[in-house]
């Protein structure tokens, strides 16, 4: 056994590059030509390859160091078999060179010869004119140009890159086959290029006739063709099939993440149509189905009850059915490209997708100074990934809005710009609480026994609800009393017609009632704030919140078109969706869309309280104890029930005299119900 360095090879006149991934670790085994690590300039992302096959023993870099040729980057040890084998092909290199220099001296002779009879055939004077044609990008194609890196009059020399193109793996330059002058560039930023597409015009000196310029081009072009020739038979290959494989993974949660699966629907061997229900999961705030993104048979599921799923997990195996053959040739071709094109990174792409998440994770947050949001694929180029580096930007936040989605540099200036602005006009620290100093906990155990238990995850959402609702509207509570005595008899007197209904008539449902009713009067209840538009948005539906106390904390259904149903169909709808709170089988689309809450506390007690508004809504009404009150009617006191009611509004939305009106209204209508009918 024996050690070697591993060095940084020709950066092929990159002065200096960055390291932006190191694939490897201390111990792992390569082969040679194995990816080390990843390195990015101004122009391209590389991997450099092992110089050898076997054991890493040491790495002597970090992530955002740079390289230029020749820095060691680690240490390999490999075998003395292998050494030995270097050192017989050293020793047999001098009789091949010298073979090859008397070849090469006869082929000159030859050359010198011939030259005067070329030169006599040839009626250019020693140049020559060639079309240059995209090469082999390993089966990619319609490949966008993202820059042209020469214009017409340029002389450049072979391997100088003319254009740089972007895939959906790797942003590369396209070199040039020749050394001479550019006539004409016959592309532009933007167009999609494929192999065989013509890329400019040349003129090349001394190159000999047309006859010689195309034998020279054939031996490249053969060259790359038996290379590609493998994945171009691919599809032939699996023309008759008619169905793929697809893993099913877990959509955008709006930002939930370790959702419990509660149910699994389907098993093994089911058909299923495109969005039928696959499992039903849990999240913070609702229980609710995640559908099927395709129609198919399931292979396998590859979840149980009880696991905990977040955005990008694999859910199940589905065989999808096609159409026809022509789409999985497609797929097939594809497949056969990816394992070709990937295969010196496949350990690199293995190691990657054993390590766990929370490996995965911390490297991340390593590497990036903001947290990634989104597992997709970033399209952007070289230039414009050191650019969001530079301004500190997660690229997983932004629409590119270049072809494929690709990220442009306008799109990161404008992201920049937008969060600059948001910041300065407060939404970023209002909505976060920034600037505001953090409570310390003492050790609360020097004072006496205490225990911790874990919070459920309703009230650690009601408690992050809680405070953007109170740290982004500037509230203002409203107290007012309504005489609900006539209103309280006339639900009495319904009792029995109730019993035969099935539903029981509640105070709620009046209240729901003369709500909706003081919403159509006093509409600018009715709204929602769009500070960035700075616009008003006016509803023109009516959906109220009941807050709901359950065992696993508070939640909030909304019933729907309040102001076009009856007393008894809200009374219905109030306890229906109350039990399914209380039984966790509210639905997502059960708790959205309200324009106005109300949370009662008849049942418990209190004479008033301070509701916190739940934005986007603008007002939330909350119901204290009901109480017999003496109340003055110009002659006497009379014994009257009189219901507490507190206002809570957003002022910048609803000023104190719209405020005095809704509860005096309210305060009307629950004391004459029959104004209701009006």
């Amino acid at each position: 056994m024996s050690e070697q360095e591993i060095k940084v090879p020709d950066l092929g006149g990159a002065d200096e590059v960055e390291i932006i991934e190191i694939t490897v670790s201390e111990g792992d085994t390569v082969e040679e030509e194995d990816s080390i690590l990843t390195v990015e300039s101004d122009k391209a992302s590389v991997d450099l390859p092992s110089p050898a096959s076997g054991k890493i023993t040491k790495i002597s870099v970090k992530v955002g160091d740079t390289l230029k040729e020749g820095d060691v980057v680690g240490m390999i040890e490999t075998d003395d078999a292998d050494d030995e084998d270097n050192a017989d092909d050293e020793d047999e290199k001098p009789a091949r060179d010298e073979d090859e220099d008397q070849e090469e001296d006869k082929d000159e002779d030859q050359d010198k010869e011939e030259k005067p009879k070329k030169s006599a055939e040839k009626s250019g004077g020693g140049s020559r004119k060639e079309t240059v044609k995209v090469p082999s990008m390993d089966g990619a194609e319609d490949v966008p140009v993202i820059e042209i890196n020469v214009q017409a009059g340029d002389e450049v020399a072979e391997e100088d890159p003319l254009v740089t193109v972007e895939s959906d793996k790797a942003t590369f330059e396209i070199p040039s086959p020749y050394a001479g002058k550019v006539e004409k560039v016959l592309v532009k930023e933007g167009d999609k290029l494929s192999e065989g597409d013509d890329l400019l015009e040349m003129t090349i000196v001394g190159g000999g006739d047309d006859e010689a310029g195309e034998e020279t081009k054939e031996e490249p072009k053969k060259e790359t063709e038996s290379k590609s020739e493998p994945k171009k038979e691919a599809p032939k290959k699996k023309s008759g099939g008619g169905t793929r494989k697809e893993t099913v993974k877990v959509p955008n949660m709006d930002g939930a993440e370790d959702v419990p699966v509660l149910e699994i629907n389907v098993k093994d061997g089911d058909e299923v149509a495109e969005e039928d229900p696959l499992v039903t999961v849990e999240s913070d705030k609702a229980t609710f189905e995640i559908p099927s993104p395709f129609a198919g048979k399931v292979t396998k599921v590859l979840v149980k009850e009880g696991d905990k799923l977040s955005e990008g997990d694999d859910l199940l195996e589905l065989t999808i059915t096609e159409d026809g053959g022509e789409e999985e040739a497609e797929t097939d071709t594809e497949t056969e490209t990816e394992e070709t094109t990937e295969e010196s990174s496949k350990d690199k792409d293995g190691e990657r997708e054993s390590k766990p998440k929370s490996e995965e994770k911390g490297k991340s947050e390593e590497s990036e100074p903001v947290p990634r949001t989104g597992g997709g694929k970033v399209h952007a180029g070289p230039a414009v990934r050191k650019l969001a580096r530079e301004y500190g930007v997660d690229m997983g936040r932004i629409k590119g809005s270049g072809p494929k989605d690709r990220i442009l540099k306008d799109d990161i200036q404008a992201y920049v710009k937008g969060e600059l602005q948001k910041t300065q006009e407060g939404g970023v620290s209002a909505a976060s609480g920034a600037g505001i100093p953090g409570v310390k906990l003492p050790d609360f155990s020097q004072f006496g026994e205490v225990e911790r238990e874990s919070m459920s995850r309703i009230q650690v959402a009601t408690a992050n609800n809680m405070q953007r609702n109170w740290l982004n509207v500037p509230h203002v509570t409203q107290h007012d009393d309504a005489d609900i005595t006539d209103m309280d008899a006339f639900r009495k007197d319904l009792k029995a017609e109730g019993e035969k209904r099935g539903v029981k008539m509640t105070p709620l449902a009046f209240v729901l009632k003369a709500c909706a009713h003081a919403l159509a009067e006093l509409p600018q209840f009715n709204v929602s704030l769009d500070m960035e538009r700075k616009e008003l948005v006016r509803k023109k539906y009516i959906h109220i919140g009941i807050a709901v106390d359950t065992p696993n904390g508070l939640m909030v259904p909304v019933i729907r078109d309040v102001d076009k149903k009856g007393l008894w169909e809200l009374a219905a709808e109030a306890a229906e969706l109350a039990g399914k709170a209380r039984d966790k089988k509210l639905k997502p689309n059960e708790m959205q869309g309200g324009c106005f809450s109300i949370t009662s506390l008849g049942g418990i007690g209190g004479t008033a309280f301070t509701p916190i508004v739940s934005t986007p809504e603008v007002a939330i009404l909350g119901l204290s104890k009901a109480s017999m009150k003496p109340v003055w009617d110009g002659k006497a006191f009379q014994p009257r029930l009189m219901m507490p009611l507190s206002l809570s509004y957003d002022h910048r939305a609803v000023n104190g005299a719209d405020a005095a009106r809704f509860t005096t209204l309210l305060s009307d209508l629950l004391g004459d119900v029959r104004r209701l009918l009006l």
